[in-house]
């Protein structure tokens, strides 16, 4: 439906996504490391001025004001280059670039064609299960945004025929695209931890899901049109797709099929262009970033 586009800058590839032309973005590789958003936003921008979180795998998103506010007042036990503590940044005002890295986890660039202000996301299956990208979208309608005028590209990240996860990370992830187990499933269970390695399995003497829920929920899950789950030979894991699960996440909130995108590059497949922990278990990433209008 959408035409993802590979454009070169310095030598270098990255991919853009027809559904958000009119806003300067991209989806950057392997090829740029090491460079970060400083180094990158011109390739979009020149003149915009970057804005980036530190990644903690959670569902925390900033506004561009806080961002600023906490990285200046070195609050949320900023890293070196004093960024806050978050997943997600939102844009308030022209000429703003929302950058978000990733390996395997899915980048996710938001657009409003009305307001102009964009948000870039970084959803793992621990941010998808904490529904990062909704909470994205409500950040955004929070500043006047209408589900209408919001357009989504997931980016390159792990295809589901090759993410391996154990049966309760995906019934976690799953269950918040199922109306009737996403309420009944939390009341009792313990709260995913976002600040645990995304490489960690939940401990199986700790079960989250009440007995049988989580066949419920898979079981459901494979029943769907668009299921985010395919057969593993291993007992006790499926493979998931994380794209899907966001997609179905903003399907459920209101928006139409043609609102979304989903690169047709896995990260884990594609070593040319990108890296994978997956794949290669080292922490490098590539940068996606979006810029305001």
């Amino acid at each position: 439906m959408y035409d993802w586009q590979w454009r070169d800058w310095r030598g270098a590839s990255y991919l853009t996504c027809s559904l958000l032309d009119g806003f300067d973005h991209g989806f950057f590789t392997r090829q740029f490391a090491p460079c970060g958003p400083e180094d990158l936003t011109p390739a979009l921008k020149p003149e915009a001025r970057p804005l980036r979180v530190k990644q903690v795998h959670g569902n925390r998103v900033l506004s561009a004001a806080e961002i600023l506010a906490e990285a200046s007042a070195g609050l949320g036990e900023a890293d070196e280059s004093g960024w806050p503590q978050a997943d997600g940044g939102i844009t308030e005002g022209a000429l703003e670039a929302a950058w978000v890295c990733s390996a395997d986890c899915v980048p996710a660039l938001i657009a409003d064609i009305s307001t102009g202000q964009v948000a870039a996301v970084h959803a793992g299956w621990r941010g998808t299960a904490l529904e990062i990208v909704p909470v994205a979208i409500a950040r955004l309608q929070e500043r006047g945004s209408r589900l209408a005028d919001l357009r989504v590209a997931l980016g390159p990240a792990i295809a589901g025929e090759v993410y391996q996860v154990s049966t309760t990370v995906a019934a976690e992830v799953g269950a918040t695209v199922l109306p009737e187990f996403a309420g009944r499933w939390r009341q009792d269970a313990t709260p995913l931890d976002p600040q645990a390695p995304s490489s960690e399995v939940p401990d199986p003497a700790k079960p989250r899901l009440p007995d049988g829920v989580a066949e419920a929920i898979l079981e459901t899950l494979g029943s769907l049109p668009l299921s985010p789950l395919h057969p593993d030979p291993q007992p006790g894991r499926v493979r998931l797709d994380v794209r899907r699960v966001n997609q179905l996440q903003l399907l459920n909130l209101g928006l139409l099929p043609e609102q979304v995108a989903i690169a047709p590059y896995c990260t884990y497949q594609t070593p040319e262009h990108f890296f994978s922990y997956r794949r290669e278990r080292r922490k490098q990433v590539q940068w996606s970033g979006i810029v305001s209008r």
